[in-house]
């Protein structure tokens, strides 16, 4: 393989650094200052701790600026995991017909339940669960996993200490600072104080070494993971499980990737005992049923799950969905109960095979051109390792060079750093198109 143009690493302006700026406005701080009458309301001291601009916006807004630069070029994105297939028609002509019965007088319907559609909830636990013993009443429908991640910490509130996997899924982090639990960041570690990461990485078999961990009072845990794409065996699960009970600390289980899973791993982590007393459980219709714009997604929360005043965690998690949610779309929810139905798993299931041979192609790229990659086989994400190199340099050089839109590691924690994420999520032509340009860059 060529060696990639990169040069030394301190060639490259710190990235990262350019991204920390605290006021991102066109006109900076103290011009905004001169310019408009400033109010008495001191900033939440929170929001000044957040670092970055959230990642998938950054990388937005530099997809923005690349196609300026190069209008007549034709960018592909593989780094949002925004997803591309249409909608399954058995899916979408159920929210089209309910869409249309809201003309009727009998039709018509205004609020629903605050926690979702009976119906909905309990073929979520019938659908997804089985036997696991997860009740519909167990089951929250939401407008999706990520804003049920934010619902779940403002249940929680700002005293409790919080382990994450690093690399991860940035949203755990940035509702931490958020919420107050996070503490101040360390620049040269690029960790906050009050947050525990746990490196998973291809030396440990991305699973953490628990045993050396300190407790803390949640684990936010994703398999398959976000970014890496490994999905926990059920003997790491096992371990994981033993590990909160012994430190009498709550999981926050994030599987929005499930429906990728192909090798037997745990689709759930109330497939292991004992998950009941120690997990919450999130998820999402966004990538099996293209739901990325309609919304829609659950959390399970056990009876079972007490603090430790023996008072139920569902009981709270249900204050928190009255007051701060009036449910999901009724529209939406009529699109989930058809995902459920036989016809609609076998839609989604064709769909989620389509993503997984995208995987593949960009899996044989790198492997073809001598990097090391993972991921892609229990998830839509690949990957890959440029060692030595700062991720946001490997993103910019890609980008400059071949006009395809990565994902830099490092956004994801100060673990993912050399390495960069690509997506599955892509038409065909597209994704061997990025094939091609790859094999150019790195050839």
């Amino acid at each position: 393989m060529a060696c990639l143009g990169f040069g030394t690493r301190g060639q490259y302006k710190d990235q990262t650094l350019q991204q920390s700026e605290e006021f991102a406005g066109p006109k900076g701080r103290d011009s905004y200052a001169n310019t408009f009458q400033l109010s008495e309301v001191a900033r939440n001291p929170n929001m000044e701790r957040l670092r970055n601009n959230y990642l998938f916006p950054e990388i937005s807004t530099r997809e923005m600026e690349h196609i300026k630069k190069y209008p007549n070029e034709e960018v592909i994105s593989l780094g949002i995991g925004d997803t591309t297939a249409p909608i399954p028609d058995i899916i979408a002509s159920a929210m089209s017909d309910y869409a249309r019965s809201l003309s009727t007088p009998e039709g018509y319907r205004g609020y629903g339940a605050e926690q979702g559609n009976k119906a909905l909830r309990q073929a979520i636990a019938q659908a997804f669960y089985g036997d696991l013993a997860v009740k519909g009443t167990e089951v929250f429908v939401s407008d999706g996993s990520q804003c049920d991640i934010s619902r779940i910490q403002l249940l929680l509130g700002s005293e409790m200490t919080i382990a994450v996997q690093d690399p991860s899924f940035p949203a755990y982090i940035d509702s931490s600072v958020i919420i107050g639990q996070a503490g101040d960041f360390h620049p040269k570690t690029g960790k906050y104080r009050n947050i525990e990461y746990m490196k998973c990485g291809p030396q440990n078999h991305f699973f953490p070494d628990l045993w050396n961990t300190p407790r803390t009072d949640i684990i936010f845990f994703c398999s398959p993971n976000n970014p890496t794409g490994h999905a926990a065996s059920r003997e790491q699960l096992e371990l994981l499980i033993e590990f909160a009970r012994e430190n009498g600390s709550i999981i926050v289980y994030d599987i929005a990737y499930a429906a990728y899973i192909t090798d037997g791993s745990p689709r759930s982590i109330y497939e292991i005992p004992g998950a009941r007393e120690v997990a919450i459980e999130v998820s999402s219709f966004s990538k099996s049923a293209g739901f990325t714009g309609v919304r829609l997604g659950w959390t399970v929360v056990p009876d079972e799950l007490l603090y430790s005043n023996g008072f139920p965690v569902v009981n709270d998690f249900n204050r928190i969905i009255c007051t701060c949610f009036n449910g999901a779309s009724n529209i939406a929810q009529a699109g989930g109960l058809a995902c459920l139905s036989p016809e609609g798993v076998s839609a989604r299931r064709s769909v989620v095979d389509y993503y997984k041979e995208n995987a593949q192609i960009l899996l044989d790229t790198f492997s073809y051109l001598g990097l090391k990659a993972y991921g892609g086989v229990n998830a839509p994400y690949v990957w890959v390792h440029f060692p030595g190199l700062r991720s946001w340099d490997v993103f910019s050089e890609i980008l400059g060079k071949t006009h395809i839109i990565t994902v830099p590691g490092s956004g994801f924690g100060p673990g993912g750093e050399e390495f960069i994420r690509v997506t599955a999520f892509g038409h065909r032509e597209t994704i061997l198109e990025a094939s091609t340009r790859l094999k150019s860059l790195f050839l």
